[in-house]
């Protein structure tokens, strides 16, 4: 490896004004970034080229390099998607600019010692149902404060990140990635921070990459995918299921002539057709249900199947999810919608639920259809190699408890990062609120360093199918052994998808 990629020059220089810059040489050039108490930070930095023209619906290509210093203070754009109109964070917690050439990730590294040991690296894959979000959403201070150094991404969302179509598929070459663009958008930013963050103080050999709902779904995708071998040693899956059904090439081929045709498009579109769709058409216009899928190349099979085979990657792992879930489902009458498509013999395995009506029948077995067995079956199939941790995420914030008695879907978020986002004042943090973020952000913390989550004294053991144990973060936090079994069991035995590959 060339001396001048990972070589770094990081320096606090004074600025007239009294603010510190902090630089960087990476494998592009020079980034001039910012210091704070806590961190040296890095935005905007690109690791990809801008995915337009030709590149658009392309595997990811190298950035180029730069001349000069780069500003890596103010964040980049946002990848195209919904934006709300008045301005205000959408669903994923983007807002503000967007750019097809959004292909940037961000750096919070701790503040430089000399002598210091690399630090661990964490990569986090922000979530948004794989159509909204934004690596600068997430601030990552606080791990870079605990010597971590913190690594948020972009990748491609919706119908730019995933899409399949004949002539796409004709044009690739016989074993060139196809469909997940998005998830190649990952891995690239994971090669990259192989080949970079050295530049910031980071050991590309203690690299974990974790992510929550869409990132956590992306998360067990790379597990799942033989191209990132040996770009991470360690992972954590927050509220990203773990059952996904069958799919292949062929019919997301299908899906995309459908939504060409939507867009005015022969259903023999050419590659150029394709390419000359507005964003803003694609993004108004072409609808579903996107995320990483097999392509026989990139992704051979679903995470599912390569867990199934024993051939997802073996390194420690935590995964869990969170007691409300359902939040998901949207407001009442979403529990009893969910309810209307499950068999009469499930009530038998939530008598108290069913007690209580469809809404809560419903809104029970969502989470742990979607969410709980997924991550308890994932876990058990992991538990034969290395360590696999699982958790249960039920507490509910200070100032929510006169509302909720669930915490909702991305609730655990804030705690993981001891950071409360932009939308809640620190005055509406309580103390419990700050120690169950001291903890659990602790867990994380000790889990990069180490590949064990060592938690201020709380054990959590190991998962194993025998003692079936895992560790509720709740209004009182401890080991559970058999949360939930029957149900789960009963789960697994009737909604497990199926694992055979389908024909190609």
């Amino acid at each position: 490896m060339r001396a001048w990629v990972v070589a770094a020059a990081i320096a606090l220089l004074g600025t007239p004004a009294g603010a510190e810059t902090v630089r960087a040489t990476v494998e592009s050039g020079v980034l001039a970034g910012e210091a704070t108490a806590r961190a040296q930070i890095f935005r905007n930095i690109p690791f990809a080229a801008a995915p337009v023209g030709a590149l658009r619906w392309a595997p990811p290509q190298a950035p180029a390099p730069w001349s000069g210093t780069r500003p890596a203070v103010a964040a980049g754009p946002s990848c195209p998607q919904p934006m709300r109109e008045d301005g205000a964070p959408n669903a994923g917690g983007a807002n503000g600019p967007m750019s097809e050439d959004c292909l940037q990730l961000n750096v919070f590294a701790p503040l430089s010692s000399p002598g210091a040991k690399p630090a661990p690296v964490m990569v986090w894959i922000h979530g948004g149902s794989h159509r909204t979000g934004a690596g600068w959403v997430y601030d990552g201070q606080n791990f870079a404060r605990d010597g971590v150094v913190l690594v948020s991404i972009n990748y491609r969302l919706g119908p730019l990140g995933y899409f399949a179509h004949p002539a796409l598929t004709k044009a690739a070459g016989a074993k060139a990635p196809l469909g997940s663009y998005g998830l190649m958008d990952q891995i690239a930013a994971l090669k990259w921070v192989q080949r970079n963050i050295a530049a910031f103080g980071g050991d590309p050999n203690n690299v974990t990459v974790f992510g929550e709902s869409a990132g956590g779904m992306s998360t067990l995708a790379i597990l799942a995918t033989p191209e990132a071998k040996g770009l991470f040693h360690k992972a954590i899956v927050q509220s990203g299921g773990g059952w996904f059904e069958p799919d292949n090439l062929a019919a997301q081929e299908k899906i995309g002539v459908a939504a060409g045709e939507k867009l005015g498009l022969p259903p023999r579109a050419t590659v150029a057709q394709l390419r000359a769709v507005p964003v803003d058409s694609l993004i108004k216009t072409v609808e579903g249900d996107f995320g990483p899928f097999p392509d026989g190349r990139l992704l051979p099979r679903t995470a599912s199947q390569a867990f199934a085979a024993g051939q997802a990657a073996d390194v420690p792992l935590i995964i869990g999810w969170n007691n409300g879930e359902d939040s998901l489902l949207g407001g009442p009458g979403g529990g009893a919608r969910f309810a209307a498509g499950l068999p009469p013999m499930a009530r038998a395995f939530y008598p108290d639920a069913a007690g209580e009506g469809d809404e809560a029948f419903g809104r029970a077995v969502f989470t742990d259809r979607v969410f709980g067995a997924p991550a308890r079956w994932v876990a058990s199939q992991a538990s034969g190699g290395a360590p696999a941790y699982l958790y249960h995420f039920s507490y509910v914030g200070e100032r929510f408890r006169g509302m909720l008695s669930r915490a909702h879907h991305a609730a655990e978020i804030q705690y993981v990062f001891e950071y409360w986002g932009r939308r809640t004042p620190e005055s509406m943090v309580g103390a419990e609120d700050r120690a169950m973020a001291r903890l659990m952000h602790g867990c994380w913390v000790a889990f990069a360093r180490t590949g064990t989550p060592q938690c201020e004294g709380q054990p959590w053991p190991a998962y194993s199918p025998v003692e079936d144990q895992l560790l509720e973060f709740g209004a009182e936090t401890g080991v559970r052994q058999g949360f939930s079994r029957r149900p789960f069991d009963a789960l697994e035995q009737f909604t497990l998808p199926t694992l055979a590959l389908p024909a190609q």
